[in-house]
């Protein structure tokens, strides 16, 4: 699988999956903007990547102007957005009953209303141009619940829904939508949700990794920043647009269907 020559834009990738995901792209040929709110983590980035493959776009996903500012500055520096990889995403844990409502906004925002935006800004490019690939980072939780994620998992959930509507309007002018829904993935993301949990629950870390995180895969191992990237650079690269509208579970067997 390869991206020669393809302009790929990546939201949330001045760390974790994100990056983990620009570096594979790189190296598979993909020229790659790097759209994080932390423009500072953003340069470091491009500095690691090289700056003809790479470039680093200040983007806060919420906010339509800046979504919009961005991807043309993609647009006028390449030309061209073969690849949208929305992945910027924040985890937030309460019981429903405790939830706040503007954390509960805040979640959807990021994960919903960013995938919105960016999906909204580099449609009319890609339909010019006649080709593109919208990639949504959803979650194992876009399939099922957990206790205390009622925001996350509703959040993910949605963004199913929308990958299956970018299918149906993009697939006639040869745009193709996906969902990757990874497990458990030990990010700074995720190790923030460890003690979170851990008193939430009222159990231990140690018990909050083997038994909820780890209990239900079959190796007892995380799933990879690598592995998510893998499966990223399959839909993004794969030759027809065959695979539009699916979604496939990373997580080691953490969920299976």
């Amino acid at each position: 699988m390869q991206l020669n020559d393809k302009v790929s834009l990546i939201t949330g990738a001045a760390g974790g999956i994100g990056l983990g995901i620009a570096r594979r792209f790189i190296a598979a040929g993909s020229k790659v903007a790097i759209a994080d709110i932390n423009m500072d983590a953003a340069r470091q980035v491009v500095a690691e990547l090289g700056e003809d493959r790479a470039m680093a776009v200040a983007m806060d996903v919420t906010d339509e102007d800046a979504v919009n500012a961005g991807v043309q500055a993609v647009v006028d520096r390449w030309g061209r957005v073969d690849v949208l990889v929305s992945n910027a995403g924040v985890q937030i844990v309460h019981p429903i009953e405790d939830f706040p409502f503007a954390a509960w906004k805040k979640m959807l925002a990021i994960h919903l209303d960013g995938a919105f935006l960016t999906t909204k800004a580099v449609l009319p490019h890609m339909y010019a141009q006649g080709s593109g690939s919208v990639l949504l980072m959803g979650s194992v939780h876009s399939k099922l619940a957990s206790p205390l994620k009622s925001a996350y998992v509703t959040a993910k959930h949605g963004l199913m829904g929308l990958a299956r509507v970018i299918a149906k309007e993009g697939g006639p002018k040869g745009v193709r939508a996906n969902v990757i829904c990874p497990g458990f993935v030990r990010t700074p993301l995720v190790d923030k949700q460890i003690p979170e949990q851990a008193k939430t629950l009222g159990i231990s870390e140690e018990e909050v990794v083997n038994n909820i995180m780890l209990g239900g895969t079959v190796t007892k191992e995380f799933t990879t920043i690598e592995d998510v990237a893998e499966v990223a650079l399959t839909f993004a690269a794969f030759p027809t647009n065959a695979l539009t509208g699916q979604s496939l579970i990373v997580s080691h067997g953490w969920h299976m269907e």
